[in-house]
């Protein structure tokens, strides 16, 4: 039996999210995929662009990703949070992608509030629920204090994978 496959989906504007998405696929071994935008997201029109597209809950045009998520056991998806939704690229990628979903599982990144409802968002636009949830302040990733929650989340995640490869030995 081979071991289960986890790809890292992310979208990071700034590099944050990006950050936890490195280290968590250090902690899973797992692939990793940055989704990219068509959008010009830097400086202050950037973000007041990615305002306006959470306000209207409007999916970004994507590039196409190479990595086919059906082809994983787990596929971990990672937003920042922007006025309280999910980030138009990870919207997309949902969209896109939510039949070819065997397992999920979410982090996000936030500066405020707003996680509880971005996670049922993302639960709505993959049509699945996660087997399990991560959000970490910005000021956790910058300061270096992220690790316990991350290195936690990874812990719930390898249980998870654990657990679903006794059922498939089973069956």
């Amino acid at each position: 039996m081979s071991d289960p496959r986890v790809l890292i989906v992310f979208f990071s504007r700034t590099g944050t999210t990006r950050t936890l998405a490195i280290a968590l696929a250090g902690l899973l071994s797992a692939d990793v995929e940055e989704i990219c935008d068509y959008t010009e997201r830097r400086g202050a029109s950037g973000y007041l662009h990615c305002v306006f597209d959470s306000w209207r809950k409007r999916p970004a045009e994507i590039v196409p990703t190479g990595l086919d998520p059906s082809q994983y056991d787990l596929v971990v998806l990672g937003t920042p949070i922007w006025a309280g939704a999910v980030s138009a690229p990870v919207r997309a990628y949902l969209l896109q992608n939510r039949a070819k979903l065997r397992h999920v599982a979410f982090f996000c990144t936030l500066g405020g509030l707003g996680a509880e409802g971005v996670f049922d968002e993302m639960r709505a636009l993959a049509g699945k629920a996660p087997v399990a949830q991560c959000k970490v302040r910005a000021a956790e990733i910058q300061g270096g204090t992220a690790a316990a929650s991350l290195e936690a989340f990874a812990a719930t995640l390898k249980q998870h994978l654990a657990h679903d490869r006794a059922l498939e030995w089973v069956c």
